[in-house]
């Protein structure tokens, strides 16, 4: 359902999940005089916290999802686990559904994924599907003994889903357990990179699309701890590749909504698509204070069919530091640990998401923006760390 012209109410746009995607593009919505309606698992939920349109309920129930899209102008995604049948049957009713189930599909699959960018000619690393332990043995000789890489064919992030085998033995014994679990998995060869690249881009129903600049993101245990905006010593080249490739596959997929490319960059300067997300990405966080137009609100944009907003960065260089749950809680409550952080870091931006800590768990972002990289990094990364374990990387005591 699009909004009337000339209505005087402003169009509802309605999210499946309740996490801090949705949270923070509740927040976009807010200044376009919108609120958006957010499906959740529970009223703790980041977004169910501050959003006022509320449903509660699971995203494999019919009936919940039927609630949440009930008069909104779109239904959009924080995360990407409804199942198909499902979307299907909400755009059969006249749902509006951003992005479409069928462009969708290819980030909720990696192996439905994977043959579709094959077939549209995409730099992919080599795969194959799996349906025995044979086929581990077979793609081992296909790629000349290469290490491989496990991954499930749905439902895998922030490292999880994800093996990185050690030897055959290891992807052999890897693949059997998965697959006496019943779950599926693909193979892919391990390539040898120089770092992990991000091409965000956002696309409207009218096709409109829009790029952000190419952004480096910094991996530990399989979760993103930096990025670095724009990638650094990245080539115009290169650079101008990875934006036409995100743009090129949002327009080929029919995505409607924020798609975050995530790129290998090769030793050779070569770019190899990893993983889609089609819906606010994390290592999109940093345009919330360094970009023009915030993924959030160009997500809201997009799926409402707006004209598309001004992605330039704001300033030479932007950080964006995961503020990540330490292995035990620190004493100092947050406010207090704010108060120091910006007593010492006055130009972080903090983005929390009020979520519980647990060891490794997103639980927020800071963003620093700046001209020089290795001091901003150094502020980002320090005033983050900060945040989780309420001690300075550098020793730093504020009251001596």
């Amino acid at each position: 359902m699009m909004a009337v012209p000339n209505d005087s109410r402003p169009p509802i746009v309605a999210m499946v999940g309740g996490g801090q995607l949705a949270r923070m593009t509740h927040q976009a919505a807010i200044a376009l005089g919108q609120s958006l309606r957010v499906l959740a698992v529970s009223p703790d939920d980041p977004a169910a916290q501050v959003a006022p349109d509320v449903v509660i309920g699971a995203h494999t129930d019919p009936e919940a999802l039927r609630k949440a899209a009930s008069g909104a102008s779109a239904l959009t995604f924080d995360h990407e686990h409804v199942p198909t049948e499902l979307l299907e049957m909400l755009v059969a009713e006249g749902v509006t559904v951003a992005p479409p189930p069928e462009a969708l599909v290819h980030a909720q699959d990696k192996l439905v994924m994977r043959r579709k960018l094959e077939a549209l000619g995409a730099p992919i690393p080599r795969f194959t599907a799996v349906s025995g332990i044979e086929d581990v043995d077979a793609f081992s000789e296909h790629i000349g003994g290469a290490p491989i890489v496990v991954k499930t064919v749905r439902g895998g992030y922030d490292g999880r889903g994800v093996v990185l085998t050690r030897d055959l033995a290891h992807a052999r014994a890897t693949v059997e357990g998965y697959l006496a679990d019943g779950v599926a998995v693909l193979l892919e060869e391990r390539v040898a990179m120089r770092r992990e690249l991000s091409a965000l881009v956002a696309r409207s129903p009218f096709g409109q699309g829009a790029a952000w600049p190419i952004v480096e993101t910094v991996q530990r245990d399989g979760i993103c701890v930096t990025v670095l905006a724009p990638a650094p010593g990245l080539p115009d080249e290169v650079a101008a590749e990875a934006e036409q490739l995100g743009l090129r596959l949002a327009a080929e997929l029919g995505v409607v909504g924020v798609l975050a490319v995530e790129l290998f960059e090769t030793t050779d300067r070569a770019l190899l698509v990893n993983e889609l997300a089609m819906r606010p990405h994390n290592s999109g966080h940093w345009t919330m204070d360094g970009a023009v137009t915030s993924q959030f609100e160009q997500h809201i944009r997009a799926v409402l069919d707006y004209p598309l907003g001004d992605t330039t960065a704001i300033a030479p260089v932007t950080v964006m530091a995961n503020i990540l749950g330490a292995q035990e809680e620190p004493s100092m409550g947050v406010d207090e640990r704010l108060h120091h952080l910006f007593g010492r870091i006055p130009e972080a931006k903090v983005h929390l998401y009020g979520k519980a800590a647990r060891p490794g768990r997103k639980v927020g972002h800071v963003n620093v923006v700046g001209t020089d990289l290795d001091r901003v990094r150094e502020r980002a990364e320090r005033a983050a760390h900060w945040l989780s374990h309420a001690q300075w990387t550098d020793g730093w005591d504020g009251h001596a």
